[in-house]
């Protein structure tokens, strides 16, 4: 089992690529085979492999097999992990600009 740390980076490190973003955009829409996805880009299908590789690996998908085709989706767990990181920080920089008002009100 991957620690929480490590499976942050893989998921943040899937995540840096504009290519994978907007694969995991697409996948979020609907399941897809992994010929519909190549059919987006102009890159090789292998270059596509690679990609939806990195983002099985992070958690952010998931493939199946439906005859010869593979199937990509998204795995909602993956995405609610970052999502529940990300909020602890926004949680602290609202609370640092909620002080932030309140000592610019009390200079005015």
């Amino acid at each position: 089992m991957i620690e929480p740390e490590a499976r942050l980076d893989l998921i943040f490190g899937s995540l840096a690529d504009t290519t994978r973003r907007d694969i995991l955009r697409r996948v979020a829409g609907r399941e897809l085979s992994v010929g519909e996805i190549a059919s987006s880009y102009d890159i090789s299908l292998a270059a596509v492999s690679k990609h939806l590789v990195v983002l099985e690996k992070a958690g952010l998908i998931t493939k199946r097999r439906d005859g010869k085709q593979q199937i990509a989706s998204l795995s909602p767990a993956a995405v609610t992990d970052a999502s529940n990181h990300l909020e602890r920080y926004r949680d602290i920089w609202e609370s640092r600009l909620d002080r932030l008002g309140i000592y610019l009100e009390k200079k005015r």
